[in-house]
């Protein structure tokens, strides 16, 4: 079993499902008492989301390779960093080591092209939303047309991320709000909707809604999991 490796605590709400994910996916692949061969690396998060509305992207960037590097130090076979909003600096991450990164989402369209779904709506903080890095990377990599929600609404989600799921609030009221939004973006012809923050799983899931969702954490663990089974 090769070692997965987890950069995390982005917040940790949502990287203490990775460990969960991780752990059950191997148990059920190969039963009884085994589990998942870990390294994490988990940051302090406020430091990183001050420089993220800063702008200050190279530092976050420079922090992250080198605490990239020290999971490979520590003997991890591959990385996944926790969070799609910090995949805006993967490249830079990626230059920092030498072994690989499993980009979420690459992971995520993967999933998408499997379901044949071209045209999907997509949720996650405003960076996500409206920088080129990820709905660029779907389009251009992978031909699948995002759409993302009108800019009240994409302030609305970018909220909740950070001042209720990062900080483990469930609240009944923003539920409600981010369905509505999701039945928007499959009146506008989404086939499904892609979870696009690692925490937003926490509030919303497939029993809420019968819009097709893609739940990124989920999707990245099981492709995880996967490869470090792979013979």
């Amino acid at each position: 079993m090769k070692t997965i490796g987890l950069l995390g605590g982005m917040s940790w709400e949502s990287t203490t499902t990775y460990y969960r994910l991780l752990n059950e996916g191997v148990r059920a692949a190969r039963g009884g008492l085994h589990s998942a061969q870990i390294l994490l690396r988990s940051v302090d998060f406020a430091p990183l989301e001050a420089l993220q509305h800063a702008g200050d992207w190279d530092a976050i960037g420079d922090r992250l390779a080198q605490d990239a590097r020290r999971v490979q130090a520590g003997g991890a076979d591959f990385l996944l960093l926790c969070t799609n909003t910090m995949h805006k600096v993967a490249p830079v991450i990626e230059a920092a080591i030498d072994i690989p990164l499993l980009h979420i989402a690459d992971a995520t369209a993967e999933a998408l092209k499997r379901q044949q779904v071209h045209t999907v709506g997509l949720l996650g903080t405003g960076f996500t939303m409206e920088q080129d890095f990820y709905t660029g990377r779907l389009t251009a990599r992978h031909g699948i047309e995002v759409l993302v929600p009108e800019q009240e609404d994409r302030r609305l989600v970018h909220r909740v991320i950070y001042e209720e799921l990062c900080l483990g609030r469930i609240e009944p009221a923003s539920r409600r709000e981010y369905l509505r939004i999701l039945a928007a973006l499959a009146g506008q012809g989404a086939q499904g909707v892609i979870l696009g923050c690692t925490e937003i799983g926490l509030l919303v899931s497939q029993r809420d809604t019968p819009v097709p969702l893609f739940d990124t954490t989920a999707i990245h663990a099981a492709q995880a999991v996967a490869l470090a089974l792979a013979e």
